[in-house]
């Protein structure tokens, strides 16, 4: 492939349109925008949401919910079956060693949930973990040890 078998070939392209080219062009004097008035000024026109002085319509309506996106904590989630396929024959697995895998975004708070079994005793680090998660890890005879999250995503 070359760059002139690329589509859409320039003859399908539409030209862009060029105001204020001479009278001939349809687009000349006025530039389209008709005569005077706030809109055939440059830089005219009115910011998105005005209504000519009228209560515009995001603030006549009523406040709803409540809003805490800024404080919300979004952790990682890893099932107990991926964690156990990817440190296959591994004893204790800490949070760096999760980072290091790729299983979680470095930093994000990671928390461990209960799907897939386990067999053999496991030490297990993260930030939270499903109480069928840690009492499956617990009857395999592991530990689980839940370190604290910081702030929003892990920052």
């Amino acid at each position: 492939m070359q760059l002139h078998d690329l589509f859409p070939f320039p003859e399908e392209r539409k030209t862009r349109r060029r105001v204020g080219r001479g009278s001939g062009s349809g687009l000349g004097c006025t530039a389209g925008k008709g005569h005077k008035g706030q809109n055939a000024r440059s830089g005219g026109g009115v910011r998105p949401g005005f209504e000519g002085g009228q209560m515009p319509l995001q603030r006549r309506l009523p406040k709803h919910g409540f809003k805490n996106a800024m404080f919300k904590v979004t952790y990682e989630v890893i099932n107990l079956d991926v964690l156990l396929n990817a440190f296959e024959g591994k004893k204790s697995i800490s949070l760096d060693d999760i980072y290091a895998r790729g299983l979680a975004r470095a930093g994000a708070p990671v928390k461990i949930l209960a799907r897939g079994e386990i067999a053999s005793s496991l030490n297990v680090e993260a930030h939270r973990f499903s109480r069928i998660a840690a009492d499956k890890i617990r009857q395999a005879g592991g530990t689980v040890t839940e370190l604290e999250a910081s702030g929003k995503d892990g920052d």
